[in-house]
């Protein structure tokens, strides 16, 4: 079966790379399922799981939001943080989700960023959900 090389970069350097049948992730825009060949393209990304399926195997990373480029050999991701699902701290991620719930508890007092406290609990829950293999 053909393949189509993955590249998951974030600022500290690669997370992933492996030549994989398919690729699927959520965009700002919709589900985008990616086959060797695909037309030439760039979407943002949300926080969310980028699933690469090889044979019968599917590999997922975590992501936290980035950017998505495709060409018909190569996708890369350029994400702003990323993890694989092996890498996931699962106990430090329902921490964090604990304490960003606990945040938009206390939205009523005027020193909680509401906006940033949502993106943490998006992120920690994104990452359970990576680590338990959803």
């Amino acid at each position: 079966m053909k393949t189509i090389k993955v590249s998951v970069v974030t600022p500290d350097g690669p997370v992933y790379e492996s030549d994989v049948e398919m690729v699927s992730t959520k965009a700002q825009t919709g589900e985008l399922g990616i086959l060797p060949g695909h037309i030439p393209m760039v979407a943002p990304l949300q926080i969310g799981a980028v699933r690469m399926k090889i044979a019968n195997k599917t590999e997922i990373v975590a992501v936290s939001g980035g950017f998505l480029e495709v060409r018909p050999d190569q996708v890369t991701i350029l994400a702003q943080a990323a993890e694989t699902s092996d890498e996931i701290n699962l106990e430090r991620a329902l921490r964090a989700k604990e304490r960003a719930e606990q945040r938009l508890r206390e939205r009523q007092q005027e020193h909680v960023d509401f906006r940033r406290a949502e993106l943490a609990l998006q992120r920690a829950i994104n990452r359970i959900s990576v680590a338990q293999g959803k």
